[in-house]
């Protein structure tokens, strides 16, 4: 897919992917930096951030962790998220580097604010005017309640009101409202998937394939 050459592309990765035996999570990770594409992590806390910054700078000083603090990067505001600060991603980004966030919002009148990975990841993506948005979540897709068959494509509405659904995990509901909300922000598309399964963003960023649920407008345009 060389319309992703030089375009951001943003992952959110979730404990289930970081704790797997045999995960190609990092691996991808370069393998589609080599590709020429620009990959942003956004880790499920704080530790996890710097494991992910650890394990990535063992093959190569290419990870940088940052906190939403970092140059006000992500304001906190009212127990959400105010306008992005992008300059210090594509800063870092178009140097060849791999920025690796917490899911922390600054907090201008005290301490920095815990905010839900799903939506920082969501607010970025559509900040950066990402290509693409991937949300590995252990559910690996959204499945049709009638006939429990894994769901391969969803517009922001449809999936806006399944993830208003009760049944549904807390878990699996934000990264549907995330994705959706994502892709209505300018995001290309977003997928929904297990991270564990092998090389699951170089399936969907490079082939036909869609693994999980993916999200998109009428007219996919990046």
């Amino acid at each position: 897919m060389t319309h992703l050459h030089g375009r951001t592309i943003v992952i959110r990765v979730d404990e289930a992917t970081l704790g797997a035996d045999g995960v190609t999570f990092f691996g991808d990770l370069v393998f589609l930096g080599n590709l020429g594409m620009r990959p942003m992590v956004v880790a499920p806390t704080a530790s996890a951030a710097r494991a992910v910054v650890r394990s990535m700078n063992r093959s190569g000083d290419t990870a940088v962790g940052l906190s939403g603090a970092d140059a006000g990067m992500i304001p906190a505001a009212a127990g959400s998220i105010a306008a992005v600060q992008t300059k210090l991603l594509h800063t870092l980004l178009a140097a060849g580097y791999v920025p690796v966030i917490e899911p922390l919002a600054f907090g201008f009148a005290g301490d920095d604010v815990a905010v839900a990975a799903d939506e920082v990841a969501q607010v970025l993506a559509s900040a950066m005017g990402a290509a693409r948005a991937i949300f590995f979540n252990d559910h690996g897709g959204v499945v049709d309640a009638q006939t429990k068959i894994l769901l391969d494509t969803l517009t922001p509405a449809e999936a806006l009101t399944i993830a208003e659904e009760p049944a549904l995990d807390d878990d699996l509901r934000a990264a549907i409202r995330a994705a959706a909300l994502g892709v209505r922000g300018g995001v290309g598309a977003a997928q929904i998937c297990d991270g564990r399964v092998a090389h699951a963003a170089i399936v969907e960023f490079l082939t036909a394939r869609h693994v999980g649920t993916q999200v998109a407008g009428t007219v996919l345009t990046a």
